[in-house]
């Protein structure tokens, strides 16, 4: 089994900057997929960026391109998710999630996913 803790979540400002980790452990972490995804009250789970284990292919949510950045470091079994230019409509709680990678997987789509943290509150005021 992987677990996976979120952290870094919290209050901000629109505007503002938020920078979310993800730590692994249970398992080798280094050739898994990574995801966020996150979900707001009375809205479906939206996808939100994914990164490939090498971390030399990155997806984005159409309403997070350009403002939202996926990393990793595989060193420290982490991933990041750097939130930029932060909206209230960002509001939600985020989660990541993991899973082996193979070829034909559809990063976007959290039926892939195996392992899910627990998620972390990311509140922005305006």
């Amino acid at each position: 089994q992987v677990q996976l803790v979120e952290s870094g979540g919290g209050l901000v400002q629109a505007g503002g900057s938020l920078r979310l980790s993800c730590a692994a452990s249970g398992r080798t972490f280094s050739r898994y997929a990574m995801g966020w995804f996150r979900q707001a009250p009375g809205k479906e789970r939206e996808f939100v960026a994914a990164i490939s284990w090498s971390g030399g292919r990155t997806y984005y949510g159409d309403s997070v391109k350009g403002r939202f950045t996926i990393s990793r470091d595989n060193a420290k079994n982490t991933v990041y998710l750097q939130m930029n230019s932060l909206k209230p409509e960002d509001t939600a709680v985020y989660y990541c999630a993991s899973r082996n990678e193979i070829a034909i997987m559809v990063f976007r789509n959290g039926y892939e996913y195996d392992y899910w943290g627990q998620g972390t509150q990311v509140t922005v005021s305006s």
